[in-house]
Parts: structure tokens; C-alpha cells; sequence
């Protein structure tokens, strides 16, 4: 069976919206990474080490996440009939395992030298108003990620948590986890070093480096685990399904349909197979070409990169919705 050739439209705004989160995210890191790199050497602070190699960590993962924006959003060509969308679990993978080498490993090894070998801080001031400022700019990040989430998942009917964990979107995920763990290791560090002052050993301050660099160890393993689900394939949200599959019956000349794939092939971006059964019984050149003018239709949709229909065997048993459909129908492959 042909499909139609055109190419597949460009990402739709969400990932336009994914670009600038993606982008404030940067600017809050980049300065939180120079301001507490400079703390760090005035002070001698494990925790502002450790919170200097993840905020630099961070910085880093918002380029590899800027890249992973752009490449996914090309069209589709001759050799890339499904579009580069996948690209953006690529990038995105790359900047999951940075956030892990760089932030984790970097600061679990200082607070574990901090222990054995345990080196005098001053000039705590600094590192209180520098986690202050940091703290501030990583709230901004944090809540236009937030509002992003927030906004996808009343579209899609979810909870915020199960949204972020669950979206195709890989770059909103990652802001989110990364400015969230961001917010909690800023707290960590502030009372790691608060502690140092006050009992003059530098012990809570190297255990808060250890556990800062565990956090950005959970918050890495989670991120890498979610990009494999999407590079490997993963079956869509059933209430995604249904709602492909309602779509499909809605229209005129589709009786049933009896096998229904979908498929990511990118953020908010399906591929969709099935097998119908049409109205009437008409000759196969007919049959052909209302095929593939339902296939154009279906591709209409920014979220169906392609569709593939087939003609369902004879008495094959319908398909019918599993449960209740998502508002808005296929908006809600997120």
C-alpha cells in the first residue's frame, strides 16, 4: 500500500514552547554555574563544589537539549519517511548520562575526598547569598517548566506527575527533573554548610556533596529510563489509542476497524497502522485510492507523521475503545 508523500509538518508549538523552556533553563544555569564556581574557590565549600558541577552539568544538558529541539523538528525526506523526531530521545539520552558523569560522579568524589581529607571553609555569607540568588533563578526555570507541564497535562486529562513521567516530549522532562533537583540540592547545600558553621566540621558539609551527587544520580537513572522507553518503542497511552481509533470510526467510509498500531516516532508524533473494513464493495483500484486519500486525511494532523491503512480480513472482530477517550481526541498524544 503507497502513502502519501508529502513531507511531515513541522513540530507544533508545543515544541516551540519546549525550546523556550529549554532556553530560560539555560540562562538560569549558565549564571548559577558562574556565580558558585566563584563561591566555591572563595569559600572552600564541598556542597558549593557539588553544586557548582551541577549546575555546569546542567548548563551543558541544556545545549545538548537545545540540539535535541532542533534536529527532531526537520521535515521528513526520501531516506527519513518517519521524520527525525526520534532524534530529540538521542540528544536528550546524551544529556541524561552528562547530568550523571559530570554532576553526580564529580560530586559524590569531592564529598568522599572532603571526608578522608577535610579542607577548612570561610566566608560563609558568600555561599549563603550566592544559593539565595541561584535559588531565585532556578524558581524561574522551574515554574515556566512547571507551566508547560501543567498545561499539557490538563490537555491530556493526567496528573501533573504521571504527565512529565509519561509525555513523548523528552526536553520538558528533562527541565523539569533537572531545575526540581536543582531546587532540592540547593536546600541540601544550604544546610550542609550551615552546619559546618555552626559545629566547625566539615563532615555535614561533605555529606551534603554525596547527597547532592545521589540525587542527580536518581534524577539521571529516571531521565535515561524514559528516553530508552521512547528509542526502544513502547505501545501509547491506551486512552491515546482509543482515541485514534474513534477517529478512524468517525470516518464516513469506515465500517470497523480490526488492527490498530501506533507508534512515537518523536515528541508528540505517531505513526499509525490499522486495518479497515470500508463501506460498499468496491473494485481494488477504487478501494486503493480511498485508502490513501484516508490516509492523507489522517496525516492532516500534526501528530500523525504517517498513516498506513489496509483492508481488514474478511469477518476479522472489530476493535472498539478500551475506556474513556482523552478531550480534545489525538491532541492528547503527548
Amino acid at each position: 500500500m503507497t502513502t502519501a508523500e508529502t513531507p511531515s509538518p513541522p513540530v507544533n508549538s508545543g515544541g516551540a514552547e519546549s525550546t523556550f523552556t529549554v532556553l530560560v533553563a539555560l540562562a538560569a544555569n549558565a549564571l548559577i554555574a558562574v556565580a558558585k564556581t566563584v563561591a566555591a574557590l572563595l569559600t572552600g565549600s564541598a556542597s558549593m563544589v557539588a553544586e557548582s558541577a551541577h549546575s555546569w552539568a546542567d548548563a551543558g544538558n541544556e545545549v545538548f537539549l537545545f540540539i535535541a529541539g532542533k534536529r527532531a523538528a526537520r521535515p521528513s525526506d526520501a531516506r527519513h519517511p518517519l521524520g527525525f523526531g526520534r532524534d530529540a530521545y538521542v540528544w536528550s539520552l546524551f544529556a541524561a548520562f552528562g547530568l550523571f558523569t559530570v554532576g553526580a560522579i564529580i560530586s559524590v568524589m569531592h564529598g568522599v575526598q572532603e571526608l578522608i581529607s577535610e579542607e577548612p571553609a570561610s566566608n560563609f555569607a558568600i555561599s549563603y547569598i550566592v544559593l539565595g540568588i541561584a535559588f531565585v533563578l532556578e524558581s524561574v526555570s522551574f515554574l515556566q517548566a512547571l507551566r508547560q507541564v501543567r498545561s499539557g497535562a490538563t490537555d491530556s486529562d493526567r496528573e501533573v506527575l504521571d504527565y512529565v513521567l509519561n509525555t513523548s516530549d523528552p526536553t520538558v522532562r528533562a527541565v523539569f527533573f533537572e531545575d526540581a533537583a536543582a531546587l532540592v540540592g540547593l536546600v541540601i547545600a544550604f544546610v550542609g554548610i550551615l552546619l559546618h558553621q555552626l559545629t566547625g566540621s566539615g563532615v555535614p558539609d561533605a555529606v551534603g556533596s554525596i547527597l547532592v551527587g545521589i540525587l542527580l544520580g536518581i534524577v539521571a537513572v529516571v531521565l535515561i529510563r524514559q528516553n530508552q522507553r521512547f528509542l526502544v518503542g513502547e505501545a501509547v497511552d491506551p486512552r491515546v489509542r482509543d482515541a485514534a481509533l474513534v477517529r478512524l470510526l468517525d470516518m464516513n467510509e469506515i465500517v470497523s476497524v480490526s488492527y490498530l498500531h501506533i507508534e512515537y516516532v518523536g515528541p508528540g508524533r505517531v505513526f499509525v497502522v490499522a486495518a479497515v473494513d470500508l463501506t460498499g464493495n468496491e473494485d481494488e483500484r477504487h478501494v486503493a485510492i480511498q485508502l490513501n486519500a484516508l490516509e492523507e486525511r489522517l496525516q492532516e494532523s500534526e501528530r500523525i507523521v504517517r498513516a498506513v491503512l489496509t483492508l481488514a480480513m474478511p469477518d476479522a472482530p472489530p476493535l472498539a475503545p478500551s475506556g474513556p477517550l482523552l478531550p480534545g481526541s489525538v491532541r492528547a498524544a503527548s
